[in-house]
């Protein structure tokens, strides 16, 4: 690397005044200088001046100049720069992003000694050396500072390696320490490294090694364990003095070491793994090198010298232009600075690992950069500046790349195909495939991020020509495999990765969806298909059709219109999506429904707010309609309210849309109350409940909260009356009767008489029921209650009214059971008949009425059959002797044995008629001679005849047919059962039939029917050999329409007919068939034929052998050619004639211009040897660019030519840029020159003049004045136009001068940016007397029209301090008129304070007092009584303030007894371990377990908030000097307490867990010398009481009773604590002032304890667990020793431990998991809000795992 020097940017002093230190940012758009007057300057990348800014010392007392700048350094993204000074302080400024920005500081570290050294190597991290030898870290985001590790030795250097993971400080000892935050893997070692023989004050940290120097004019190479690799000794060297700064290059390759007049530079050699010395930079008179900064691309470095020089060097290996649009410098072997020469941008291309680049290349329209290492491959996008370095082994340069993909880069190597991600380091993915058309590969990576989805990266691709591969590019797994049945020529992802498109070779649009593997065919004759933009709906054009489909879920809803021409292209823009299509010369523009589409993309996205706005602008149709309800319904299910309430109301559901508005209200109410989701409260789920009519679930949702009148109002409105008495019921409600009473009302009101009468009846008035159930027509629910109740049935005129009702009510059974009852035989078998109950019936009459049973048991059977139930009906009519109905029930019921046995005993003309039916029973049965003797019996021999037929039964069936039939009667039956044969498929044995009855011509016509052909060939054969030719043909045809080739073949050649066997194969693809037939049956030439056809039909070496074989090759191929068969012509001259191949290649692509394939008909004719052709083709088709890439590769001759023929064609388009572009290409720029001149457009006609022709500068310069004087530009605009030519053509007096001359009253923002314009060019430009007239004349203008910003910044690049004070101070900006004086000039500071307050005074303004005096604004908010904005404006100052003001109003509020309101205080403020603070953290405590009302599961949020400040506070008290005091202890007992009293509140609000409630009251009472005694031993016994603890209940309530007496008496001497020996319930506690307790309860346990001793029944003993001790003890006193308390129940813990991770901290399993299990049945917010505070209190939850969500 060698450096040259550049430019001078601060120019040296006389004197000693060095530069103390140096920076550049991390974008390298600023650099940074601090001078030893302790001023930062600021200058642009090009080493322009452009801001600075005064540092201030750590205490103004101590002076300005009490300090040194020792070390500075830019934040990560250059927005902030730290400066380390000498008086022990580091402050880091904002300086913001843009020059000119307001310098604030936003961080200050106020260290123990001077800081000497400094680095800022990631976010939010600087690390800094100190004199005291400490190496310190410093947090921007947490403010505090913290030491990594600490030395002896005060720290003379300090240094990162390259990507900024590691550390090395240099001590005045010569240690070298090293420190990692990240080894990145390396392994090396941290700690001390070396001991340099002298302080190492020039200290660089290398890619391979660590140079040291110092004073001993020694520099030392060591490894990366610490021992030497080189030394370089100039001790002898008299010209050398020491080292005293030292720089290593951002790639680490290069080293630069400062000694006097001198820059030493050492080069990293990659093959000779050495350091090799280039040859020393010496600058005579430059002194010592103070400061060394190199910037952040390696191209430049800055050296600071003694006597205030800066001076810039350029750094490079070798240059080299690309192209001419690009310059490559390369500024190490590993790192390369590529720029853009048009637009200035720079990119820095550098290998991470440290291989050197070895050849860039821009490629991709000259936007993406590729480059080659030995082991890797860098690429780049330069537009975004996303680069990436993936592995890459060299495969001699093969590699085909393609960025049709913005975000990724498609690489094709020998069949695979690699993506790289551009940005990251990994490659994205690879696979096999052979198709390197980008239409025939789709990516997608997170174009469109949708709801619950982090990372989509999917790829489509062809496998082979037929088969599509869908692969997830994260998992890297295959997440679909198309098998289509024709080639597939195009194929593209939708933007999500759920559904692909794919079009075959046919035309045919596919649409396959990814989740379901569904592949649906969506449009035939496709010739344009695309994706809309920003969404999944989908385009496409069939013939004259434009189809689009809005919803491609349904594929089948296509919306379609006609158009006139050809689709070319979608546009998306401006909210607008429209079809672009080619109607003949015009271009036509189709829109597309904008809300359609938005609003399908919307959906899918999950943004229900922008559906939303966008269906507000459409106007209501059924279809938006229906968009509305889709929308209503999604937005309901993700709880998005607000919108469902839109949707509602759109679609004028007036009452869900007023019950949604309510609900959002609750929710909105509750979210500004509590914080969080709204949409979580109980009542807002409730509503949701009720609105989807779950009104159990709303009820369940309620009764959780104790919200039992919601629950029952809910039902009222409901006028679900049942429900709500039911919940009334279940929770006691006072209200009960009322309500009864009420629904009674109303059930009468509403007429539901029978709703009314079973609340009678359920409160036992059963008079009143049967009178409602009567009026209600109801009689059987009468007679029911009459029969169940005794008394009722005396009262005969009730029991008479009841049986009337019933029979006019057609309830005859009911009746009967009545009339039964009371003793009515008569009546009741009427009413039993009537009402078909025939087994009451009979039994009532075997037992008063005999005679009638057997009348009865008929109609019983009647009734029975009737019903269908024959079955039952048989044994009631065999009861009834009536045998013919016996016998048809028997039949009917399928009970044919039971039928045999009655009919056996029937006379025989009466079961003649029943025998066939139940014999063709048995024939189904194939019990056939139990059949035929059944026939028989019935006299139906035919039928036994028939059914032996069928069962194929021949000999029986004849047997009996000779014996009753003709022979002319057998014949007909045996044809006609012939035919039912040939109809059931029994062919062989109707075959037998029709033989059998001399009938063959009849089977032989059968088996043609039915394709059966052997055997009609057999039975023809055998009967009519005359026809077997005939019959062979007309099989043949038959079979081969089948496609029953073989058997088509075998009748063919039996009919002598080959010829039509060789076509049968020939065009089904069988052609050895074919050949073998051919050549067996045909003729000498009719097997040549067909192996030509065959050799056509196989392709590649085969066809080859074939054609060879056959001696007709070159004929085949020219007939090939002719017929278009080129791939068979090519393939078969490239196989075996290959001097024919360029003849076919130059026909081919004759063929395919006139086909219009241009591309591929370029490739031909370059592969035909004729590029001239390509060229011509391309001019005629008028396509440049192709035409001139093939000139430039092919036809040099051609290239001047088509780039003026191009150049014209981009003139008529007035595109002039291009085409001086291409005339200059074409180095021809005095014809650019001529157009820009016919054009009128002088500016670009003199650049151009002045770059290439500018020997005519001159003269053409006065032909444009002459032009503009012609013109006459007066007024205004002319003046402006004329000034900006001036300006470009860098006359910038003339211009200032016409910018100075605009006058206007009518545009004052064009007046004052032209005052600007001049100004600034004046500055910039001019010489100093003129810029500062320029500016004394503007700044007045600019303030005369209220630009005083604009004036002050003008007098303030000229250092006018004074004018621009004045100019911010009459605009009445005093912060910036205050940081001008204060920056600039200190003097002036007095003056701009004594104006400012002349100014408030004369306005008024006292809160404004607050920027001028905070303290004395603050004093005066106490005593007027403004706390709240005495606590806003403190808030807005630093901490102490802050807190000093909180603890008065805190104090003030706790004696107004708000100690709630100062609670609150310190739960937003937090609670500093402030000493003077702690007896208003004990009072706000004292308070809060004194007052009554807290033990509850509604105070929960109180004791939590006291818990969390208690917390905060014990936190802040572990970090001060308070830590481990008496009071620190203290407070942590007293957190301990809250936290038990949060755990109880939470614990009192789940059923489950008031066992655990109970327990934590009682664990309390070991803290009641810091509770009021009274109200613990209250709570605790009642607790015990209410889970049944009686005797501890007995004990504690009788302590309580105890405790009232001495709070009465004044004094706890009478107390007895003999009850409490050997516990750790404390007996010395102070006296409660007061009683805690109201009288009335007091009363109530009084007479409790009273009624339980004299019961005697309790024993007077607190439980005992296995120690021997009180089970709730901490301390066994037995052993003295203690026990952890339970964090859940504050009792000991003895076994089945769970520890955490802060010491001191555990749980009883078996508590833990019930409190964890009631959490998850009962989803307490509060319970997971205790968990949640567990967690932050004990570092962490055990291994038990759960989720706060």
């Amino acid at each position: 690397m060698q450096l040259k020097h550049l430019r001078t940017l601060l120019s040296p002093q006389d004197g000693a005044a060095k530069v103390t230190c140096m920076a550049w940012s991390q974008n390298n758009a600023k650099f940074a200088v601090c001078t030893v007057d302790r001023v930062v300057l600021l200058y642009d990348e090009h080493g322009e001046r452009r801001d600075k800014f005064s540092t201030k010392p750590a205490d103004m007392k101590y002076g300005r100049k009490s300090y040194m700048v020792k070390g500075m350094a830019f934040s990560p993204d250059s927005t902030k720069i730290a400066i380390g000074q000498t008086d022990n302080i580091i402050y880091v400024y904002k300086i913001g992003e843009d020059w000119g920005d307001k310098k604030v500081i936003c961080n200050k570290f106020i260290q123990t000694s001077a800081v000497t050294c400094l680095q800022w190597p990631a976010e939010y991290i600087i690390v800094f050396g100190l004199a005291e030898g400490k190496v310190r870290l410093a947090n921007t985001k947490t403010n505090k500072s913290s030491t990594i590790y600490g030395t002896d030795s005060y720290v003379v250097s300090l240094t990162t390696n390259c990507s900024g993971k590691g550390i090395l400080s240099g001590h005045a000892d010569g240690t070298i320490v090293r420190y990692f935050f990240d080894d990145e893997g390396s392994g090396e070692s941290q700690g001390k490294l070396v001991n340099h023989p002298c302080p190492p004050y020039a200290l660089a940290w290398a890619t391979n090694s660590i140079v040291a120097a110092g004073c001993d004019r020694r520099i030392v190479a060591y490894g990366k364990e610490g021992h030497v690799l080189q030394t370089f000794d100039y001790s002898r060297d008299p010209l050398e003095r020491e080292f005293t700064t030292a720089a290593a290059s951002p790639g680490g390759q290069s080293v630069v070491l400062g000694s006097y007049d001198r820059l030493r530079v050492l080069n990293w050699s990659p093959r000779r793994n050495i350091w090799e010395e280039a040859k020393p930079k010496e600058i005579a008179n430059l002194y010592t090198i103070t400061a060394l900064a190199w910037k952040r691309d390696g191209s430049r470095l800055c050296a600071g010298t003694l006597c205030g020089g800066v001076e810039q060097f350029d750094c490079c290996l070798r240059r080299s232009i690309y192209k001419n649009k690009f310059e490559l410098t390369y500024v190490g072997p590993s790192q390369v600075i590529v720029k853009n020469l048009s637009s200035g941008t720079r990119v820095v291309l550098k290998s991470h690992y440290g291989y050197e680049v070895e050849e860039v290349k821009i490629l991709g329209k000259e936007r993406y950069l590729v480059a080659h290492t030995s082991d890797t491959l860098l690429l780049g996008d330069l537009n975004t500046n996303r680069l990436s370095e993936v592995a890459w082994q060299g495969s001699g340069g093969n590699e085909k790349y393609f960025f049709e993909n913005e975000n990724v880069c498609m690489i094709f190597n020998a069949g695979e195909l690699t993506l790289v991600e551009y940005g990251s380091n990994d490659t994205l993915g690879s696979v096999r495939t052979e198709f390197m058309n980008p239409h025939l590969i789709s990516v997608r990576i997170n174009e469109r991020r949708q709801r619950g989805m982090e990372d989509n990266k999917k790829l489509a691709y062809l496998v082979d020509i037929k088969t599509i591969a869908i692969v997830d590019l994260i998992g890297g797994y295959n997440i679909g495999t198309i098998s289509h049945e024709s080639r597939v020529d195009w194929l593209e992802l939708n933007e999500t990765g759920h559904k692909l498109l794919f079009r075959d070779r046919k035309l045919r649009l596919h649409l396959y969806d990814i989740e379901s593997c569904s592949k649906t065919m969506i449009l035939n004759f496709c010739s344009y298909v695309q994706w809309v933009p920003g969404s999944d709906v989908l385009v496409a054009q069939n013939r004259n059709n434009l189809c689009v489909w809005y919803n491609i879920e349904a594929p089948e809803r296509v919306t379609t219109s006609s158009i006139r021409g050809d689709v070319v292209g979608l546009e998306r823009d401006g909210g607008k999506t429209e079809v672009m299509v080619t109607e003949g010369v015009t271009t036509v523009a189709y829109t597309l429904d904008e809300g359609l589409i938005e609003f399908g993309t919307a959906i899918d996205d999950g943004n229900y707010t922008r559906a939303t706005a966008f269906l507000e602008t459409l106007e209501m149709t059924p279809e938006t309609e229906a968009m509305w309800k889709t929308l209503s319904k999604l937005s309901l299910e993700a709880k998005q309210l607000h919108i469902a309430e839109r949707c509602f109301s759109a679609l004028g559901h007036v009452a869900k849309a007023r019950f949604l508005h309510e609900t959002n209200e609750i929710a909105d109410q509750v979210s500004r109350e509590y914080g969080g989701e709204g949409t979580d409260s109980y009542q807002v789920r409730a509503r949701l409940a009720m609105l989807e009519k779950n009104y159990k679930l709303a009820e369940m949702i309620f009764l959780e909260q104790n919200a039992v009148e919601e629950a029952m109002d809910m039902y009222q409105e409901l006028h679900r009356w049942d429900e709500c008495i039911a919940v009334a019921e279940a929770k006691g409600h006072p209200a009960l009767e009322k309500l009864r009473r009420g629904y009674y009302q109303w059930l009468m009101d509403t007429q539901q008489e029978e709703r009314a009468g079973e609340l009678q009846e359920s409160q036992g008035d059963g008079l009143a029921a049967i009178s409602l159930y009567l009026k209600a027509g109801l009689p059987a629910k009468a007679a029911r209650l009459v029969l169940n109740r005794e008394e009722l049935l005396a009262n005969m005129e009730l029991v008479e009214h009841i049986t009337a009702a019933l029979i006019k009510g057609e309830l005859y059974e009911r009746a009967g059971d009545l009339f039964e009852k009371i003793r009515n035989p008569q009546r009741a078998l009427e009413c039993y008949c009537k009402g078909s109950a025939f087994m009451k019936a009979v039994e009532l009459a075997r037992v008063a009425f005999p005679a009638e049973v057997v009348r009865l048991e008929e109609a019983w059977g009647d009734h029975l059959v009737q019903q269908k139930q024959l079955d039952a009906a048989i044994n009631h009519y065999i009861e009834a002797r009536c045998s013919i109905k016996a016998i048809e029930a028997a039949l009917g019921a399928r009970q044919w044995k039971k039928a045999i046995y009655i009919l056996d005993l029937q006379d025989r003309n009466t079961a003649s008629k029943y025998y066939p039916r139940v014999a063709q029973h048995y024939a189904s049965l194939q019990e056939y001679e139990i059949a035929e003797e059944l026939y028989t019996k019935g006299d139906r021999t035919k039928d036994a005849i028939d059914m032996y037929t069928q069962a194929g039964r021949w000999e029986q069936a004849h047997k009996l047919a000779m014996k009753c039939m003709r022979p002319e009667d057998i014949s007909v039956l045996y044809i006609t059962q012939a035919q039912e044969m040939e109809t059931q498929g029994k062919y062989r044995e109707a075959e037998r039939l029709y033989v059998t009855v001399e009938e063959p011509d009849l089977a032989i016509s059968m088996f043609k029917k039915h394709k059966l052909y052997d055997d009609m060939i057999r039975l023809v054969g055998k009967h009519h050999p005359d026809l077997l030719s005939d019959t062979h043909l007309h099989l043949g045809k038959e079979l081969e329409a089948e496609g029953r080739l073989q058997e088509a073949e075998y009748h063919y050649l039996e009919a002598q007919e080959w010829k039509a066997t060789v076509n049968m194969y020939r065009s089904n693809g069988l052609w050895e068939e074919a050949y073998r037939v051919a050549k067996a049956h045909g003729g000498a030439n009719a097997h040549k034929h067909v192996a030509y056809l065959w050799a056509k039909s196989l392709g590649g070496e085969a066809a080859v052998r074939l054609l060879n074989k056959l001696g007709l090759l070159e004929a085949a191929i020219d007939h090939a050619a002719d017929n278009c068969s080129f791939e068979f012509a090519f393939e078969l001259s490239r196989l075996a004639l290959k001097h024919k191949t360029p003849e076919i290649h130059l026909r081919y692509a004759m063929y395919l211009e006139d086909e219009g394939k241009f591309e591929e008909a370029e490739a031909e004719f370059i592969k035909a040897g004729k590029p001239k052709e390509a060229v011509l083709m391309f001019v005629h088709n008028q396509d440049w660019e192709a035409a001139q890439r093939v000139a430039e590769a092919h036809d040099p001759d051609s290239v001047a030519e088509v780039l003026v023929g191009q150049a014209r064609g981009a003139l008529e388009e007035k595109d002039f840029q291009k085409a001086e572009g291409l005339l200059l290409r074409a180095q021809r720029p005095g014809l650019a020159l001529n157009y820009y001149k016919e054009a009128g457009l002088w500016s670009d006609a003199l650049r151009i003049c002045k770059d290439y022709v500018p020997g005519q500068l001159e003269a053409l310069q006065e032909e444009y004045e002459r032009e503009a004087t012609k013109k006459g530009a007066r007024g205004m605009e002319g003046l402006v136009e004329q000034a900006r030519q001036w300006e470009q053509a860098g006359e910038y007096s003339r211009a200032v001068d016409c910018y100075l001359k605009v006058r206007d009253a009518g545009s004052s923002s064009l007046v004052e940016k032209c005052w600007l314009k001049a100004a600034e060019l004046s500055i910039k430009f001019l010489p100093p007397p003129r810029s500062l007239e320029v500016v004394r004349a503007v700044g007045p203008q600019l303030i005369g029209i209220g630009k005083h910003s604009a004036a002050a910044e003008l007098y303030l690049n000229l250092d006018l301090v004074k004018e621009a004070i004045d100019a911010f101070i009459e605009g009445e900006e005093w912060n910036k008129a205050k940081r001008v004086a204060k920056e600039l000039d200190p003097r002036y500071e007095d003056y701009v304070d004594q104006c400012y307050k002349e100014f408030l005074k004369s306005q008024g303004k006292v809160d404004s007092l607050v920027g001028v005096d905070v303290v004395a604004a603050l004093d005066l908010y106490v005593e007027q009584g403004q706390w709240d904005k005495c606590i806003e404006t403190a808030t807005k100052q630093n901490y102490k303030i802050l807190h000093k003001y909180v603890a008065l109003y805190a104090t003030h509020l706790i004696r107004e007894g708000g100690y709630a309101q100062a609670l609150a205080l310190y739960v937003q403020h937090g609670a500093p371990a402030n000493p003077q603070n702690f007896n208003i953290y004990k009072r706000i405590f004292t308070d809060m377990v004194s007052s009554p009302g807290t033990n509850s599961a509604e105070a929960y949020h109180n004791w939590a908030d006291l818990r969390d400040v208690l917390f905060n506070l014990c936190e802040n008290l572990v970090k001060s000097s308070e830590a481990n005091s008496p009071a620190h202890e203290e407070f942590e007992t007293m957190l301990l307490i809250a936290h038990y009293y949060a755990t109880r509140s939470a614990a009192q609000s789940v059923k489950e867990l008031e066992t655990v409630a109970a327990k934590l009251s009682v664990s309390l009472l070991r803290h009641t010398q810091l509770l009021p005694a009274d109200k613990a031993f209250y709570e605790a016994g009642i607790a015990a009481k209410a889970v049944g603890w009686e005797n501890m209940a007995f004990i504690f309530l009788n302590r309580f009773l105890d405790l009232t007496d001495a709070i009465e008496e004044g004094t706890l001497d009478a107390l007895d604590h003999s009850d409490f020996q050997d516990t750790d319930i404390p007996f010395e506690v102070p006296l409660p002032a007061k009683q805690h307790v109201p009288e009335a309860q007091r009363e109530e346990v009084r007479d409790w304890v009273l009624t339980v001793s004299m019961d005697q029944r309790l024993e007077q003993v607190l439980p005992r667990d296995e120690r021997g001790a009180y089970e709730a003890s901490l301390v066994a006193a037995s052993t003295g020793v203690r026990a952890l308390p339970c964090l859940i129940t504050g009792y000991p813990i003895l076994r089945n431990k769970i520890e955490f991770k802060r010491p001191g901290k555990a749980a009883n399993k078996k508590n833990w998991n019930k409190f964890l299990m009631a959490i998850k049945t009962s989803h307490s917010p509060v319970c997971q809000d205790v968990l949640k505070f567990i967690s932050q209190w004990c570092g962490g939850l055990p291994s038990t795992s759960f989720s706060f969500q």
